[in-house]
Formats: C-alpha cells, sequence, structure tokens
C-alpha cells in the first residue's frame, strides 16, 4: 500500500507541472480571444488646437457678415432710412446674443426631445464647457466654441428678413418679432435639421452650412411679413424708392462674400480636407452666378449693373451654402449658373403677388435657399464627403425626397410661424406699420433721433433726403 501511495504521489508530481502550464495556456488563449472580440475603449477624442483655432475664425468671419448685410441693405434704400436699416442688422448682435445664451442655444441644440426641439439643460450654457468637447457637435473643439459658431448663424437669419420690411416698420415691433422669431421658428428648424435627434437630420436631410435654416426660412418669412405690412410709402415729393448708395451696397457684397468663407467652410468644424472642398465650392460657385447675373442684366436691360453684379454673388452664396460641403467644384459651378437663371427671374414674383418685398429677400434668399436645397440633392456625392449622401445624378433619387421634405417643412414653419407671430406682435405693440407721417420724414429721425446724412449749408443739419 506504501509503494503504491508513493507511486501515486510521484505521478501527481509530474502531471503538476504540465497541468499548470496546460492551464496557463489555455487562460492565455482564451485571454487573448477576450482581448481580441471585447477591445478596450478607444480614448476620447482629444481638442485640437488646429480646429478650434479655424473655428474661431470662422465665427468671426461669420459675425462680420451682419455689418456687410447691414451695408448691403443699407445702401439700397432711401437717405432718410439709412440708420434705421443699419440698426435692424445691427441690433440682432446684441438681442439674438442675449436670447441664445439664456436659452435659444439650448432650445436648438439641447438634448433632444421627439425629434422637435431641445430642452433647458443648458440654460445660461449650463454645462457648456470652454474646454471639453460635445461628441455630437464637434469632437475635437470646445462645446463653448461650437455654440458662438451656432450663434453667428442665429444672429444674422432674422436680421436678413428686415431687408423685406425696411422704411416702414416700427423699431419696437421689429426687436418683437425678431426676439419671438428666433424662439419659436429659428431654433426648433435648427434642431430639426442639425440637432443630434432632429427628426430631419435623423432622416438623413442635407443642410451643410444653413439652406433651410438660414436662407429658406428667412426668405419665406421675409415675403410672408411684407405681405402682412403692405407696400412702403413714396414720399411726399414722390420720389422714386431707388438706392441712394450703392457703393455702400457692393462694400457690403464684399464683407458678405469674405465672411461666408467662415460661414460655409467653417461648418466643416474641422481644418481639414472638407473644409477646403466646402471653402473651394463657395468661392467657385458665387463666382460664377455674379457673372451669369450680370450678363443677363446686359441682355435684358442692355446695361451690365452693379447692382446686379453684387445680387448674383449673393444669390450664389446662398445657394451653395447648402451644397458645399457635398458638391464637385463643377457641380458648384451648376449651382452657380442654375441659381443666377431661377433667381434673377424669381424677383418679379413679388409684382405677382404684389408684395413690396423692398430689397429682394424672397427672390434671392427664399428662392436661391430652395434651388440650393434641390441642387443639393441632386449633384451631392459622397467623393466629397463621405458622411453625406449621393444624390439623385449619383444614383440615390431617394436623397432628392428627402431635400423636398426638409424645403417643404421649413417652408411650414417660416410662413405659419411668421403669421402668428406678426398677429401677435400687432396687438403687442399697437401695430406694425410706422405713422403715415413717420414714413414720411423717415425713420431715421422718428425712431432713433438722429440722421444719416447732413449739410452745413444753412448751419443747421438738414435730414437727407428732403433737400
Amino acid at each position: 500500500m506504501q509503494q503504491v501511495m508513493s507511486r501515486s504521489a510521484s505521478l501527481g508530481r509530474r502531471c503538476l507541472l504540465p497541468g499548470l502550464f496546460t492551464f496557463a495556456l489555455l487562460f492565455a488563449l482564451s485571454a487573448h480571444g477576450a482581448w481580441a472580440q471585447s477591445p478596450s475603449p478607444a480614448p476620447a477624442p482629444k481638442i485640437d488646437s488646429g480646429d478650434t483655432s479655424w473655428l474661431l475664425t470662422s465665427s468671426a468671419l461669420v459675425l462680420l457678415m451682419t455689418p456687410g448685410l447691414a451695408l448691403f441693405y443699407g445702401g439700397m434704400v432711401r437717405s432718410k432710412n439709412v440708420l434705421s436699416v443699419l440698426m435692424q442688422s445691427f441690433v440682432a448682435c446684441g438681442l439674438i446674443t442675449v436670447q441664445w445664451v439664456l436659452f435659444g442655444y439650448s432650445l436648438a441644440f439641447g438634448p433632444d426631445h421627439h425629434g422637435l426641439i431641445g430642452d433647458f439643460s443648458w440654460i445660461g450654457l449650463h454645462g457648456v464647457s470652454s474646454y471639453k468637447a460635445d461628441a455630437d457637435y464637434g469632437p475635437t473643439v470646445p462645446h463653448q466654441v461650437y455654440c458662438m459658431f451656432q450663434l453667428m448663424f442665429a444672429i444674422i437669419t432674422p436680421a436678413l428678413i428686415s431687408g423685406a420690411i425696411v422704411e416702414r416698420m416700427k423699431f419696437s415691433a421689429y426687436l418683437l418679432f425678431m426676439l419671438l422669431w428666433a424662439t419659436f421658428v429659428y431654433d426648433p428648424l435648427a434642431h430639426w435639421v442639425w440637432g443630434a435627434g432632429g427628426w430631419l437630420h435623423s432622416a438623413g436631410a442635407l443642410d451643410f452650412a444653413g439652406g433651410s435654416v438660414v436662407h429658406m426660412s428667412s426668405g419665406f418669412s421675409a415675403m410672408t411679413l411684407a405681405i402682412i405690412l403692405g407696400k412702403r410709402k413714396k414720399s411726399n415729393g414722390g420720389d422714386e424708392l431707388r438706392p441712394h448708395n450703392l457703393p455702400m451696397t457692393l462694400t457690403g457684397v464684399a464683407l458678405l462674400w469674405f465672411g461666408w468663407f467662415g460661414f460655409n467652410a467653417g461648418s466643416a468644424i474641422s481644418s481639414g480636407q472638407l473644409a477646403v472642398s466646402a471653402f473651394t465650392a463657395t468661392h467657385v460657385a458665387t463666382g460664377t452666378a455674379a457673372m451669369v447675373w450680370m450678363i443677363l442684366d446686359w441682355i435684358v436691360y442692355k446695361k451690365p449693373t452693379a447692382l446686379g453684379f453684387g445680387s448674383g454673388a449673393v444669390a450664389g452664396l446662398v445657394a451653395i451654402t447648402p451644397a458645399c460641403g457635398f458638391v464637385t467644384p463643377l457641380g458648384a459651378m451648376i449651382c452657380g449658373i442654375v441659381v443666377a437663371c431661377v433667381c434673377f427671374f424669381a424677383i418679379r414674383l413679388k409684382n405677382l403677388m404684389k408684395a413690396d418685398d423692398a430689397l429682394d429677400v424672397f427672390g434671392v434668399h427664399g428662392i436661391g435657399g430652395l434651388c440650393g436645397c434641390i441642387l443639393t440633392g441632386l449633384l451631392a456625392t459622397v467623393s466629397v464627403n463621405t458622411a453625406g449622401a449621393n444624390g439623385l445624378f449619383n444614383g440615390n433619387p431617394h436623397q432628392l425626397i428627402l431635400q423636398l421634405e426638409d424645403a417643404g417643412s421649413t417652408i411650414a414653419i417660416a410662413v405659419v410661424g411668421t403669421i402668428i407671430i406678426a398677429y401677435i406682435v400687432k396687438f403687442v405693440c399697437g401695430g406694425l406699420r410706422a405713422s403715415d407721417e413717420d414714413e414720411d420724414m423717415g425713420l431715421d429721425v422718428t425712431d432713433h433721433g438722429e440722421i444719416g446724412y447732413s449739410t452745413d449749408t444753412v448751419g443747421t443739419p438738414v435730414m437727407a433726403g428732403t433737400h
């Protein structure tokens, strides 16, 4: 028995080492399999200084567009209203900034509710970090930078509407309208199209930098408000409603063109290939549209006008906005040709609709934005942006359907929202429109107590436009 036990112990010792080795080998193999199947999570993206610098620069460029818009509009009105028009753009820089920080950004980009609107989680920019990124809106830039970039879009959009109602809307009514419109039209629409969980965004509608959110919404709202307000009055002297300072208007065009590179290329969020593509497409479409519009002026009116060139440039900028991150340079040129032809004739619609869209906001921004939205559905290609989609001409007809849904939804909220808000403002402010006497004198004096131009020929200032 003792001999048997000795032999068993010896056998156990001989099997122990191979057994331990086998167990260790099997453990290592199984662990390797587990690691292969469940890799450790990738490290969170780090803030990229290059991307942050580009987005800060783009934000400043987009902000510059609002003073550019002020000059563009200001030169096209009568001299007695120039300051009132400049103020209608500049005041947006203050009013919308306050609204955006308090609750606008949270409604537009905050945590989603049923694909329709954000909530108040980020009220007062609570939780919007200056040193941490938000994965949904820019994983390589601080969340606050993205917030400020989007603020500049929110500023210029309601300011665009002012071009349709210049020289006749009370400043107090305009301020309240702008605040309500930004809250109940712009913020929900921005969430639908750009917000994480927004229903149009989730469906796959493409709007790279604001064709529907910015231009279509403001253009259709502008026409609606112009119809509600009625036409401008001519002065007692019967002066024509002509631009008083086209050099000012062209200076505004230059600033818009310059700032639009931040508007479009900045929407890539990073400073990589996509920003380059959007930058190129923006310039190509703009230059093409400006030339085509000038040639159309030459053919139809026998003169290549400065205002026509500037209007064509703006139309090209508008149309390429939704498409710039999805089309090739040749596609951008097609956008420029098409939108110049469409908008050139679309500005005549205001006469058919018997509306005084004073500065052609509907014809250029509304129709131009619609044109760009549809062209995106036709010309988009994943060869430019893999995160996008192919359009109809690249084998995907469904994308055109999505773009039409985007356009229809934008027009609906813009028109219906504008009608409701206009009548609320009319009730609160005791009317939307300045009195006949105020219109005759000019809104510079009656609304602001200032004048844009003066003369010392008789020792005292004389209101421009009355001598």
